[in-house]
């Protein structure tokens, strides 16, 4: 639905009914006097014939067009699009912790990660803003918020593994504060975590509250396999095994308006980042179209004058 800044303005197109009504008034108040003289001449040139009252009155009333769309466009109308013109920032959060060496996606998960994440940053159009936080034991930047795509994905090339743990809110947080360094856009957090919150000074739920005061949607994505995944065996021989928290990345993304996905390998890693890019919902954003007022004003303005001052026609 189409909206006015200034919507007082508005109150100006009262006058071109008044200026109609004054109009009909003096052409009536014309007629009845020419019909008082005998002169038929007097009466000609007062009435006028009926093609010339037409185009008069067809000239009047593209005057009062051009008047009526100067006001609207004064007004600073603007009408909601799908396509918002500042873009989106897009955060990615990825766990680099010791569990994303194992090696049930090729050649590793960190680099599978890393090779998906690269289709979401690449199919991103270029006024959205594209970041990397990379989180272990703590939480750092990889890739600050930008749209240059390139060096995005450069600094994604370069993400290494570490030997730490998994500080799910830590990077959470990070992202959140990453989304919100510039304004005036949607903010969208895509967090990758294939482990267990087990690090870090600030808690999941502590980064979902961080999201919600910020209107940040989060989407998450648990990479795991289908069967059980060695990451290696204790002092003890005992195999330790690769744990991956659903119960958290569902409540993150459902307390933040985001979606969860399950990844099982590399075919279904690919596919969620896909899936995210076209799922990002733009929101519709307010667009001034006042001048589309003024040039429609201007184009009735050179047909009155062509009616007037047109071919074969005689300045009155």
């Amino acid at each position: 639905m189409a909206g006015f800044d200034s919507q007082i303005v508005l109150i100006a197109l009262l006058v071109i009914p008044g200026l109609y009504f004054l109009y009909y008034k003096i052409i009536s108040k014309k007629r009845k006097e020419a019909i008082k003289f005998s002169n038929l001449e007097f009466v000609k040139s007062a009435i006028g014939n009926k093609r010339k009252l037409r185009r008069d009155l067809w000239i009047f009333c593209l005057s009062l067009t051009t008047i009526g769309l100067m006001i609207i466009g004064f007004a600073n109308p603007h009408i909601p699009l799908e396509q918002s013109k500042e873009g989106v920032n897009v955060v990615l959060v990825i766990d680099v912790s010791g569990s994303m060496q194992a090696t049930d996606y090729e050649p590793d998960r960190l680099e599978a990660a890393k090779n998906s994440a690269k289709i979401l940053v690449e199919s991103l159009p270029p006024k959205d803003n594209a970041g990397i936080v990379i989180f272990g034991t703590g939480a750092t930047t990889a890739a600050y918020l930008s749209p240059d795509k390139d060096k995005v994905l450069e600094k994604l090339t370069n993400i290494a593994p570490t030997n730490g743990e998994t500080a799910i809110g830590d990077g959470l947080s990070l992202g959140i504060d990453m989304a919100t360094s510039i304004q005036n856009k949607k903010k969208v957090v895509i967090l990758l975590s294939d482990g267990v919150s087990n690090a870090g000074v600030i808690s999941p739920s502590e980064a979902v509250s961080f999201a919600k005061s910020n209107n940040i949607q989060v989407y998450t994505i648990g990479l795991g396999s289908e069967g059980k995944t060695i990451l290696g065996y204790d002092f003890f021989g005992r195999p330790q095994y690769a744990e991956l928290d659903e119960n958290t990345l569902k409540a993150i993304a459902e307390q933040t308006g985001g979606k969860y996905f399950k990844s099982v390998d590399i075919k279904t890693l690919n596919e969620i980042y896909q899936n995210i890019s076209t799922d990002i919902k733009r929101e519709k954003e307010e667009t001034n179209i006042k001048d589309w007022f003024f040039v429609f004003a201007l184009g009735f303005l050179f047909l009155q004058i062509y009616l007037r001052y047109g071919r074969g026609r005689i300045i009155q």
